[in-house]
């Protein structure tokens, strides 16, 4: 029987709940304090979704990305690796569980070391975007205090637009799962410039990046497959409409993990996205370049947004997607999946049969009863 092993970091049971970010929109207050240490991380219930989805494959074997995991990987020896494990500490922590699967010679599916860290820190895709003729909202990468202040008397040459120009918007270098990203991060003077890069500078120990702010709508798009064979999976459209009054249009924080209530959840996602055919061609065309760009296999999430012209600009690229199993939680990936006819089930089913397709692997379902997904 097919060995799986299952890379994976768990929420510890404090970080289930989070907490400590302000659940208002923007006032004028000091930034708040967020405890989003653990929210790239999964919780219990997607860990048990996903090894259940996989054990229709094989026999399931737990890996937690814990500092243990090189030995166990080792003396385990499992098939094939299905990772979504976000690593621990370090700016190539995405990139950990996959690089070490490589030295041990082991299979696993999903983007390899080099495309987790290079996507993981937002300004070098965006420079790797950028060289490759894609468009992505133009950016400086402030790196310290002193850089903050060359900034702010507008001296700094690789900024194509004069800093008058506001709105701009700030987040972390090296962040996923919204960390760092709130309201206040939506900027409309110097002073605020100022503040919040030096609150992001502080909290998060890295550098941070200002950019232009793109206005126009906002899309978010689920990637399947590789090569030829990748397809973009119905188009998930953000409805900022739907967010408290007076909230700024971005899919941050608050709306994440404060006003998304499973109670009272958030209409915000639109899937498939009402659009006309000539935009949906060309999102999923500029999605696809920025997809095979960048290195991602098997699948990924990537966020786009139109510019003032229309233009759609790549807004971030998710080699590790966010995979919710309960269709009531707002979680893009399964969402567009449940869109295209997939199951949960079936969205993790295929992306493990895409990575075992790349290592020449033959994986059959264990029972009658599952169906066979093939492969393209």
């Amino acid at each position: 029987m097919t060995r799986i092993g299952f890379a994976y970091n768990q929420k510890p049971e404090m970080a289930e709940s989070l907490t400590g970010a302000a659940s208002e929109p923007r006032s004028d207050d000091k930034p708040p304090s967020i405890d989003d240490a653990f929210a790239e991380w999964d919780s219990a219930t997607t860990i048990d979704a996903v090894a259940s989805a996989l054990s229709a494959y094989g026999t399931v074997i737990r890996l937690e990305a814990t500092p243990d995991f090189p030995e166990r990987l080792r003396d385990e020896r499992p098939d094939i690796v299905f990772n979504i494990a976000e690593g621990r500490y370090g700016t190539n922590r995405e990139a950990h569980v996959p690089a070490i699967c490589e030295f041990f010679d082991v299979p696993y599916s999903g983007s390899d070391p080099f495309t987790l860290a290079l996507c993981l820190h937002k300004a070098k895709a965006k420079d790797f975007l950028t060289a490759h003729g894609i468009r992505t909202a133009p950016y400086v990468l402030i790196e310290s205090r002193a850089a903050l202040e060359t900034l702010l008397r507008n001296e700094n040459p690789r900024f194509p637009l004069p800093f008058s120009r506001f709105p701009l918007f700030v987040k972390p270098v090296q962040e996923g799962s919204s960390k760092g990203i709130t309201e206040r991060n939506f900027v409309r003077t110097s002073n605020e410039l100022d503040a919040q890069v030096q609150y992001l500078l502080d909290a998060y120990a890295q550098p941070v990046i200002v950019e232009t702010f793109l206005p126009g709508a906002e899309f978010t798009c689920g990637v399947i497959g590789n090569g030829i064979g990748a397809r973009v999976l119905p188009i998930v459209g953000m409805n900022f409409r739907s967010l408290p009054a007076g909230a700024i249009p971005i899919y941050g924080y608050e709306a994440k993990w404060l006003w998304d209530d499973p109670s009272d959840p958030l209409d915000i996602f639109e899937c498939p996205a009402v659009i006309d055919p000539a935009l949906r061609s060309r999102i999923e065309d500029v999605v696809l370049r920025a997809y095979h760009v960048l290195g991602c296999r098997d699948w990924s999430r990537i966020d786009v947004r139109l510019d003032a012209d229309g233009v759609p600009n790549i807004v971030e690229v998710n080699p590790l997607p966010g995979i919710l199993p309960d269709p009531a939680d707002n979680s893009c990936l399964p969402k567009a999946a449940r869109a295209a006819g997939l199951s949960y089930d079936a969205l993790i089913q295929t992306a493990l049969l895409h990575a075992a397709d790349r290592a020449c692997l033959t994986l059959l379902p264990l029972g009658a009863e599952i169906p066979s997904i093939k492969v393209a």
